[in-house]
């Protein structure tokens, strides 16, 4: 595999000329380069009027490698080929070089370049890139490549040292101006103007005006003190990678490209590895695109039942400089909130979080002076109840945290959780899994009161910015939740009001209506599983019954018994009503009332192969004795009965058996 190098542009606040006098230093040895031992000029050349200046030279260069490892390859010394070629009349300097020693096996190429700065003509720019492949080298060709790019990198740094020590050096000496090259016509009346020889160096009197190396940018190309003060320390290599990325998007895409700090993300989530990171994030831009991700912050207003029942918000910063945000997880109703919003708000209320989240980030490295690229998010669970482990609950946070770890890749700084109850475990062996092994290890898990003093809160977060409700003294305006009311929870009669394109394809509840004379009927062909279902009654009462058949039920929508014939469009029945009890069909759970407001959980492991059919039928009073009086139960739902109608939103799952741990295998009522 090719390895490949780019660096940032790094500027000089100097003029080429001068520039290249410090560099001219560097040779025919260079002392403050330990590695470059030495080296001879091949070849020189120059042209009629002087302007364009080539040198070729044998360099030297001593290898930091295992003795070992230099016995085999039978040398102590590897020698490169450099050509460097200056053009004075356009001030550049172009350095190409490749190696001599090992080429049949080893192939270095390294390209140079020092320029005037395209936008002051008194600075000069400098870039660099690089290859590296070996062929083949006896069998340590994993070890060679390691220490060819250890030695590389390291080398990167000591030559921008190496430069700012020469410079700093001519001006020590009152050598600050070295006049342009000019046609040795106007360079002869020049000097004989002012009395001196053609290319003497003078004016030492402003030593010190730039007596330090600045880094400024150029063009539309990344530079190293940009990088250092926004984007933070990186290595040569990761350096590279991120300007060989950001080069590949300004060439294939040629629309707007993702900022620094976002490409520089992906990158940090694949380990720098640039196929990897250029995959992942091009999948993501592809998805911002389709969905209009990019202007989440002006089109998402979240509906008032969200800020109402949401319990998060943003709360300062942490010590670090990141933004802080708290959500209360403990106390967030967040089944509620699936049935009443459902899962596309949610989703993008989320969205918009991390879309602010960046935006903080930005303002905060603009106010505190250095990189800020992540943000904190503090967890409080107390509340936290197995209500929380409600099973389409988790699978849609699931779904969340799958499309934020793969859109936004090392945006989580630190995760603070605190007072986490005992059932905590629970939930964090289903969620755990769908996280990213690097997001992880940024959790820090308090329960109980151990959040507080020494070793908690206050070494992560200021005392004045714990909120109030962890003891500190802050007042913290997230909301306190509570439950959502029934009376809100949404069915497909009653989308989403939204002109945005769904994000979320597949809902996880279903709605029906249930009419008097047609049951709402699914059916699941399964053998050896686990059956499970959760359904909330919105209006009315209804009797959920499951079957079994080994005949194939005909789907049907069949009109029922009500003054509008249209009432029945959400309304299903598979049993045919030729079919007989006991013999087509039969019951393997028992009939259940379900009372209008409502929540039933519950399931059943199937024993024979077939057909299994849940149902759901309107609720009438049984028939009564004489010598018996109707229940006040049974009259009022008489009484409601004469809508015609019950609705209900339902979800099931079927579960392989030995996925089916630590839940009832009998249908179980929560209210």
């Amino acid at each position: 595999m090719v390895q490949k190098y780019q660096s940032p542009v790094r500027v000089y606040k100097y003029p080429f000329e001068l520039v290249m006098a410090a560099y001219e230093k560097r040779f025919p040895t260079c002392p403050e380069i330990p590695v470059f031992l030495g080296s001879e000029i091949l070849h020189e050349s120059r042209s009629e009027d002087g302007a364009i200046h080539v040198v070729e030279r044998s360099c030297k260069l001593n290898v930091d490698a295992p003795r070992l490892l230099k016995k085999i390859a039978g040398v102590d010394y590897v020698f490169f080929i450099q050509k460097n070629t200056v053009n004075w009349r356009e001030r550049t300097l172009r350095i190409e070089a490749h190696n001599e020693t090992f080429a049949s096996r080893v192939v270095v190429r390294e390209t140079c370049s020092y320029s005037v700065h395209p936008e002051n003509e008194e600075w000069t720019c400098f870039e660099q890139s690089a290859s590296l492949d070996i062929k083949s080298f006896f069998g340590f060709e994993s070890t060679v490549e390691k220490i060819a790019m250890k030695q590389y990198t390291s080398n990167i740094k000591r030559g921008k040292e190496v430069i700012e020590h020469y410079l700093k050096e001519l001006i020590s000496q009152g050598i600050t101006f070295i006049p342009r090259w000019s046609p040795p016509a106007a360079k002869e009346e020049r000097a004989a103007a002012v009395g001196r020889a053609p290319g003497a160096i003078l004016d030492p009197g402003a030593a010190g005006a730039c007596s330090e190396l600045c880094f400024l940018p150029a063009a539309d190309k990344l530079d190293a003190d940009y990088i250092e003060r926004y984007l933070g320390q990186l290595s040569p290599m990761q350096e590279s990678c991120l300007i060989r990325l950001r080069q590949w998007l300004q060439e294939t895409h040629k629309g707007k490209i993702p900022k620094d700090e976002h490409i520089l993300r992906f990158l940090r989530a694949r380990d720098f590895n640039i196929d990897k990171a250029r995959e992942m994030l091009c999948q993501s831009l592809a998805w911002r695109k389709q969905y209009q991700v990019d202007f989440i912050l002006q089109s998402w207003r979240p509906p008032a039942l969200l800020q109402e029942y949401y319990t998060g918000g943003w709360h300062y910063q942490d010590k670090d400089g990141r933004p802080l945000y708290i959500l209360r997880l403990g106390q967030m109703d967040t089944k509620g909130l699936v049935k009443a919003l459902g899962e596309e708000s949610l989703l993008r209320h989320v969205l918009s979080i991390n879309e602010e989240g960046q935006k903080r980030c930005e303002e905060n490295t603009n106010i505190f002076g250095r990189p800020i690229t992540s943000w904190t998010c503090l967890v409080d669970l107390e509340g936290l109840n197995m209500r929380h482990l409600w099973r389409p609950g988790v699978k849609a946070l699931l779904r969340i945290i799958e499309v934020v770890e793969d859109n936004y890749p090392e945006t989580l700084g630190r995760l603070l959780i605190v007072r986490a109850p005992r059932v905590f475990p629970v939930l964090w062996t289903l969620v755990s899994p769908f996280i990213n092994e690097n997001t992880r290890q940024k959790f820090l898990i308090y329960s109980g009161n151990n959040y507080q003093g020494s070793g908690g809160l206050v070494d992560y977060v200021d005392k004045d910015v714990i909120p109030d409700f962890l003891g500190g003294e802050c007042m913290c305006t997230v909301s306190e939740g509570g439950l959502v009311p029934k009376s809100l929870y949404q069915t497909e009669d009653e989308p989403e009001n939204s002109d945005h394109i769904r994000l979320w394809t597949e809902t996880i509840y279903h709605s029906a209506s249930v009419l008097k004379g047609a049951p709402h009927e699914v059916q699941i062909l399964e053998g050896e599983s686990v059956i499970t279902w959760d359904f909330d009654i919105l209006k009315g009462d209804v009797v959920f019954s499951l079957f079994h058949s080994k005949r194939a039920p005909e789907p049907s929508h069949k009109e029922a018994t009500s003054p509008s014939p249209s009432a029945a469009g959400d309304n299903v029945q598979l049993i045919d009503k030729t079919w007989v009890l006991g013999v087509d069909y039969s019951r393997v759970e028992s009939p259940l009332v379900c009372r209008e407001g409502e929540s039933i959980q519950g399931s059943h492991v199937t024993r024979w192969p077939g057909f299994y059919i849940l149902q759901w039928r309107m609720h009438g009073p049984l028939p009564c004795s004489s010598s018996s009086l109707p229940r006040v139960d049974d009259v009022l739902a008489s009484l409601q009965g004469s809508s015609h109608k019950c609705k209900l939103i339902y979800y099931y799952e079927v579960l392989a058996s030995k996925d089916f741990r630590n839940a009832s295998l009998q249908s179980c009522l929560f209210l």
